[in-house]
């Protein structure tokens, strides 16, 4: 018998941050967390350091929900870069790259 998994941090509101997962109460989403964590490499306290309004304990529930949920993350995480990247193509003379 499988139960579904609880994420009680954690919701999707259709209209805010695009319905993607997010701590509740804040604009802070889960591949925001991801990101933190997998790329920057920072640990949940650190992450709680770059993100002071959010709890220990809401970060950790970030890193579960991404870890049960990851390849929706993974491909939203994805989808962005992609929008960004084209956004960028775009509008060439709007957009000033970080790396310039």
């Amino acid at each position: 018998m499988s139960t579904a998994t609880k994420h009680p941090y954690i919701v999707s509101t259709p209209g805010t941050c695009g319905g993607k997962p997010r701590i509740d109460g804040h604009r802070i989403r889960v591949q925001d967390i991801v990101g933190a964590y997998t790329v920057r490499g920072l640990s949940p306290e650190e992450i709680c350091e770059d993100y002071p309004s959010i709890t220990l304990a809401q970060v950790h529930a970030a890193l579960a929900y991404y870890f049960d949920h990851r390849e929706e993350i993974e491909q939203q995480i994805r989808d962005d870069e992609a929008f960004a990247e084209q956004f960028i193509k775009d509008h060439p003379d709007t957009v000033r790259r970080w790396d310039e």
